[in-house]
């Protein structure tokens, strides 16, 4: 039987999360075509360091409480970064220089002009992509809120185990 109470099953589950999160960003993005605009990626660095840092808390086990508090920081800042892309989707607040952003070309050349001219750039407050209405941005949120509340569960768990 499973204890559902143990910051291995929590970290498991934070761990299964992030990768099926990212595995679906990439999917939607190289199997289905759909264009991510610049939050959307930076929407996924969250989960990326959630899994660098689960990793090496598994490899070390040493800093528990570090580690959850690093990952309670890691899911603000993605609860904090998609809250602001929804705003932008929703037109409460403008689309700033980071959704205008091209990071690719930074040399000017004749090619990189043509070719800058042929990409679609996407913007921010523009949603590709609705499952059951909702746009991708608004499910990160729900997403990151979870794991937000479950790193605050490790972190409560070692906290009780270091007194």
């Amino acid at each position: 039987m499973i204890n559902l109470k143990t910051k291995e099953t929590y970290s498991i589950v934070i761990f299964v999360t992030a990768t099926v999160t990212l595995l679906t960003a990439y999917f939607i993005q190289y199997i289905l075509g759909y264009q991510p605009c610049n939050l959307c990626l930076i929407e996924r660095i969250p989960y990326a360091l959630c899994l660098v840092v689960l990793i090496f808390n598994y490899k070390f086990k040493k800093n528990q409480v570090f580690n959850a508090v690093l990952l309670m920081l890691i899911f603000l800042f993605s609860i904090l970064i998609s809250i602001y892309h929804f705003g932008i989707e929703q037109g409460f607040i403008n689309e700033s220089n980071i959704c205008k952003a091209d990071n690719k070309n930074l040399l000017i050349t004749r090619e990189s002009i043509l070719e800058s001219f042929q990409k679609m750039n996407v913007s921010c407050k523009d949603v590709t992509i609705k499952i059951f209405g909702l746009s991708l941005t608004t499910y990160n949120i729900i997403v990151s809120l979870i794991m937000f509340l479950i790193s605050a569960q490790i972190f409560k768990i070692n906290n009780e185990t270091n007194k």
